[in-house]
């Protein structure tokens, strides 16, 4: 007599669509999303698209903001982007994205370029399209 329990080598991807389907929607609602202020921004030629972990946003009249919370000091600003870049998971791709508008004073921005510095992140500085 012959055994007929034969191993099946099949594998069913039913159920790992199901499982990709799940992560998908997972990462995505739990993915942070930065909205940023309208601002006027500088123009440029430049066609690069970076990754935003920190937005750092400062308006004209200098009361800066970190992902579009009020901060009232640079020392707070400093605070509370040491405690986001902490918080990051991949710190070597952190990046903070300068959203200075049009006529801010490029002190505020040199002091955001030099808390990136310290905290060894990237710094980039977010603009618009130049109109042709």
């Amino acid at each position: 007599m012959k055994s007929r329990n034969k191993v099946s080598a099949e594998f069913s991807m039913s159920s790992l669509t199901d499982i990709i389907f799940l992560l998908l929607i997972f990462f995505m609602l739990t993915s942070t999303l930065v909205k940023l202020d309208n601002v006027e921004l500088p123009e440029s030629d430049s066609q690069t698209v970076a990754p935003t972990s920190i937005a750092v946003t400062i308006p004209k009249d200098g009361k800066m903001m970190v992902n579009n919370k009020p901060m009232s000091s640079l020392s707070k600003v400093k605070s509370a982007v040491r405690v986001l870049y902490n918080e990051q998971e991949d710190k070597k791709n952190a990046t903070i994205t300068i959203v200075a508008e049009t006529g801010t004073s490029w002190d505020k921005v040199e002091d955001v370029m030099g808390i990136a510095a310290n905290l060894r992140m990237r710094a980039i500085l977010a603009t618009q399209p130049k109109k042709n």
